[in-house]
């Protein structure tokens, strides 16, 4: 093969594809990346990592104003918001050549521009300084990701009215911060904020925050974020935001069909995402797109034979871990290989907001609307020694289980460090435990995954702490 000839090639270097990119070189293929910003995604450099390097400095600014409570003193507390952000950029530029050098290991070739189809095992290049250059491949995968999602009146300015985008960089500490749409984004912005001292709205259109969550830890959450002091309004619109000299003004129409006015610092957008379907080169191939998503099959198949497609340009849940498996599935469908589908039922949701929420599987509502009859079982964190120990032990662990079967339908949490322990009822889900392995299986102690044992044991009647 020429330096423009490869077995695929991946449009696209974030979580989905560049480790669809690493594998496709691993099971010898000659493979080549396309990428037009940075290595590693919107995840790496603006989503999931710098976020939680965020969150990490609020958390331990929550945990200073705790202090006479585990027996220590201290005062003239205060923070920088420069090095603040400063610290996030760096964490993500440090994983953002950690990628490059992955890429490299493997002998992927990566390409620096823009690529689109062009025609049938094409990829058309355009880099940032307008030079064009084409390659060709047996199989082209695309995993252009996807952006913000913006609303009629809520347009955001980058200024006053933001995206995550902003939200993670700002130049100025606001002292009130409204937040339009309670998901994960939204919740996390509103956790980093209110714990850095401003005064947090949340405004969220359906009827409870967090909504893909079990309905009672999103009320328990919500119960939380209040005593934290942010003000929640669910059921409601944000009519107009009008962006001022230095604040932004809105109207909210409540539940109850009054309209509220606010005016806060800055306003913050996390009204969900639409995916990169735009100038890839999709006009005149068969790939269909709904809602501004690929279509696909399991093994990541568009309409266009030898054109695949996975990540946040395709469909639900648009989550980073989600898009890594994709990539491996698919990659090594086509490489002959006994792939096995995604399952997306297995695939946890992680929030890192305070408190941290984490979940797989199917909801107790979801579950009896899927005509199950189901066990359920709760244990709450204050019957936890080591939450105890923590002072932290405001939290739920909830599981859910088919009352003939014993399958494990779904695992909710809400609590510290929940977001670590999911991870223990993922593989249980996924290996088609029942009750009886997850009863007969030894938690050590003390430790916050005690109380995933006591749920299951009080599914069926057996708690000992509780």
């Amino acid at each position: 093969m020429s330096d423009t000839e490869f077995d695929l090639v991946v449009v696209g270097g974030g979580p989905g594809g560049y480790v669809a990119a690493i594998r496709a070189s691993q099971l010898g293929m000659k493979t080549a990346l396309v990428e037009r910003e940075h290595l590693g995604g919107i995840c790496l450099n603006w989503g999931c990592i710098p976020t939680k390097a965020l969150l990490r400095t609020s958390e331990i600014n929550h945990m200073l104003g705790e202090l006479d409570e585990f027996g220590l003193s201290g005062s003239k507390f205060s923070f920088d918001l420069e090095k603040i952000v400063a610290r996030s950029r760096a964490v993500a530029k440090q994983l953002n050549g950690g990628v490059g050098h992955l890429l490299k290991k493997n002998k992927v070739t990566v390409f620096d521009g823009t690529g689109k189809l062009a025609g049938s095992g094409k990829i058309a290049i355009e880099n940032r300084d307008g030079k064009k250059s084409e390659l060709s491949a047996k199989h082209i995968v695309l995993a252009t990701g996807a952006r913000a999602r913006t609303l009629p009146g809520l347009e955001p300015d980058g200024k006053l009215i933001w995206t995550y985008r902003e939200a993670m960089v700002p130049d100025v500490m606001p002292k009130s911060l409204l937040v339009v749409g309670s998901g994960a984004i939204g919740m996390e912005f509103a956790s980093f904020y209110s714990d850095l001292g401003a005064e947090v709205t949340v405004v969220e259109v359906m009827a409870r925050i967090l909504p893909v969550e079990d309905a009672e830890i999103s009320g328990l959450a919500r119960k939380a974020f209040e005593k934290q002091g942010m003000t929640i309004h669910t059921g409601a619109t944000v009519d107009s935001l009008k962006a001022g000299k230095n604040n932004v003004s809105a109207d909210i129409e409540l539940a109850d069909g009054k309209t509220e006015k606010i005016t806060a610092d800055r306003a913050v957008l996390a009204v969900g995402i639409v995916g990169n379907v735009e100038d890839i080169g999709l006009e005149g191939t068969k790939i269909t797109v709904e809602k501004t998503h690929i279509v696909t099959n399991e093994w990541g198949e568009t309409g266009e034979p030898g054109v695949y497609a996975i990540g946040d340009l395709t469909g639900p849940p648009w989550l980073a871990h989600k898009a890594s498996n994709e990539g491996v599935v698919c990659v090594e469908h086509i490489a002959g290989l006994d792939a096995h589908p995604l399952d997306i039922s297995n695939i946890p949701g992680c929030t890192y907001c305070r408190p941290q929420v984490a979940s797989v599987g199917l909801t107790e509502e979801k579950a009896k609307e899927a005509g199950r009859e189901v066990k359920v079982g709760k244990f709450p964190l204050i019957g936890n020694g080591k939450a105890i120990a923590l002072g932290d032990p405001d939290g739920l662990v909830k599981t859910i289980f088919d009352a003939k079967t014993g399958e494990l339908l779904g695992a909710h949490m809400i609590g510290p460090e929940v977001t670590e322990q999911i991870q223990g009822y993922v593989i249980a889900k996924t290996g088609e435990m029942t009750e009886a392995e997850l009863m007969h299986t030894v938690f050590p102690h003390p430790t916050l995954s005690e109380a995933m044992h006591e749920s299951v044991l009080d599914a069926y009647g057996k708690a000992i702490h509780f």
